[in-house]
């Protein structure tokens, strides 16, 4: 090992000192400001749309509840296996 190469290194790592930092004037007149594009008001908008809506539609529930009451309410053997195979796959 070389000493002359270690006393080198070190003489480069002890000339480089490290200054204090300058502190910043602040100015009492200047002000942050945020400004939001018309893209963002719009997701906003629908954001506060769609957290109005109500979870459940009841006007499809009340006519499923009155077909299924009344007789009428007729399931696709063939639709249902497909969609539960289709569900199968998505799972797999």
């Amino acid at each position: 090992m070389r000493i002359e190469a270690y006393s080198q290194v070190q003489q480069i790592y002890s000339n480089s000192k490290i200054g204090k930092p300058q502190a910043t004037k602040k100015t009492s007149d200047a002000r942050d400001t945020v400004s939001f594009s018309s893209i963002g008001k719009d997701i906003q908008v629908a954001k506060q749309a769609v957290s109005a809506a109500p979870d459940i539609r009841e006007d499809k529930v009340a006519a499923l509840k009155a077909a299924i009451k009344n007789g009428t309410y007729d399931v696709s053997g063939e639709d249902f296996a497909d969609k539960l195979l289709a569900k199968y796959e998505e799972l797999a």
